[in-house]
């Protein structure tokens, strides 16, 4: 089976071809456009590509697409991209203007350019199906909740692809069963001996997500991906009141506040105007700059408290892993995540911390909890769940 997964941003376009048969993954090629203006001439470019190369024979090749799809209204999970799945999207476009238009534009992009493969979109909200209520209730009153305003938790395919990689290199085969079948049947029975896990996604957009034997019980991501740790030039959490209050000092308009908010707050907007880059940043930490100092300090603070809560809810940790770009190559934010935290049983290995940048323990074998850094496949997670789906489909049908 060839799977496509397409990733598509407002003005870029980003794909990778696996062969999925059996238990074989291989990911046969990979390409990407920046500065999109015409998606259906790339998304038609891409393919071509595909076929020049000898990937693909011809389109009708191409057995899926599979899209990392972000939020989608009364709709979650993974399930084929019809017009339920469009609306879906259409309808949460302002929560997340950079993501569901051009997703919804692919996904009609590609009914015309791949007419025969079967489009197949994962809710990034799509892990998070199980967390209890009270884990994605807001305070709103009722009318704000029945429109959807909620916690819903982002990063999911991550997070998922952490859930069952911790689970295996812990030799728990029952609780990576557990998560390769989430989505296809429901979580089932909790094993009797837990297995718990504090994912850090911590790059470009930051998220933790508390995980019970495989199962997301919450995200530190709320109703958008504006919510949460900063990241980014995104601001994280945000008291209510601030927003219609700089409106009114500032003079602001409802897409001024929405423009301001995604184009100067996060990291931008803490180190000063020194960049949303963690490697800017830590440079001019480094150079005496005290804002950029000060956004570093936020950023780790907000970390732990998320972390923290989560290890309160979960009853403490076999495993915390970092994983994302920031969580991947910087040891010295890993370390100062885990600082003072030996009465907890969370100690790292100095040397092992600093050498890691690839998949590997970075915890003293003192430490009661285990401390991982792996690196996460998103990608690889939409292409096993389209597989999954297809194959259902034909059990079922």
């Amino acid at each position: 089976m060839k799977v496509l997964v397409a990733n598509l941003g407002s003005t870029s376009y980003k794909y990778r071809l696996f062969q999925m048969d059996g238990t074989d993954e291989v990911m046969l090629a990979k390409g990407g456009y920046e500065r999109v203006t015409d998606f259906g001439s790339v998304i038609e470019d891409s393919i071509a590509q595909l076929i020049q190369s000898g990937h693909l024979k011809s389109v009708e090749d191409l057995d899926a697409v599979g899209f990392k799809a972000v939020l989608g209204k009364d709709l979650s999970g993974c399930v084929v991209a019809d017009e339920r799945c469009l609306k879906a999207l259409d309808d949460y476009r302002e929560v997340a203007p950079a993501h569901n238009p051009a997703y919804a534009n692919g996904i009609r992009q590609f009914s015309v350019k791949a007419p025969k493969a079967t489009l197949v979109a994962l809710f990034e909200t799509a892990f998070y199906q199980w967390a209890g209520e009270a884990a994605c209730r807001y305070a709103v009153p009722a009318a704000w909740h029945a429109i959807g305003i909620r916690r819903y938790g982002f990063h999911g395919a991550s997070h998922k692809f952490i859930a069952e990689r911790s689970a295996e290199l812990a030799g728990r085969d029952d609780v990576a069963d557990r998560v390769r079948q989430l989505y296809v049947s429901g979580p089932g029975a909790e094993p009797a001996k837990p297995f718990r896990v504090i994912s850090c996604h911590l790059g470009g957009s930051s998220s933790i997500t508390g995980i019970r034997s495989g199962v997301a019980i919450g995200n530190s991501l709320g109703f958008s991906p504006q919510s949460g740790v900063p990241h980014n030039n995104r601001v994280g959490d945000l008291d209510a009141m601030a927003v219609p209050y700089a409106m009114k000092t500032l003079g602001l308009s409802v897409a001024e506040v929405e423009r301001q908010l995604g184009k100067e707050g996060g990291f931008l907007g803490l180190s000063g105007g020194v960049g949303n880059d963690i490697r800017d940043i830590k440079k001019a930490a480094a150079e005496g700059n005290a804002q950029a100092k000060l956004a570093l300090e936020v950023f780790v603070h907000e970390i732990r408290r998320w972390a923290g809560s989560f290890y309160f809810q979960l009853g403490g940790a076999e495993a915390i892993v970092f994983t994302g770009g920031i969580g991947e190559n910087n040891p010295d934010v890993r370390a100062a995540i885990c600082a003072n935290l030996g009465e907890l049983g969370i100690t790292l290995d100095p040397v092992r911390n600093e050498a890691t940048r690839t998949e590997g323990r970075i915890s003293a074998d003192s430490s009661r909890t285990q401390v991982w850094v792996i690196p996460t496949n998103e990608e690889l997670v939409v292409a096993r769940e389209v597989k999954r789906l297809l194959e259902n489909r034909k059990v079922t049908h």
